[in-house]
């Protein structure tokens, strides 16, 4: 009997283990995903930043001409 008892204490014990470690998993898959929203809008900044600059040279470089 004492066997049995220690295999579910120990199941129990397991499950707890992976509930944790699935919280942490959650946990850092939302920062990873916050991050990766933040990426994407600097990146999104730093094209429109470009694009105006590549338009503001084109038309200095047509004023050359």
């Amino acid at each position: 009997m004492f066997w049995a008892m220690l295999a579910v204490a120990m199941g129990f014990v397991g499950l707890a283990v992976l509930a944790v470690f699935a919280v942490r998993v959650f946990v850092e898959a939302e920062r990873l995903g916050r991050q990766v929203a933040d990426t994407t809008r600097q990146i999104n900044r730093a094209a429109e930043e470009l694009e105006r600059a590549a338009v503001s040279v084109a038309r200095a470089g047509g004023e050359a001409l």
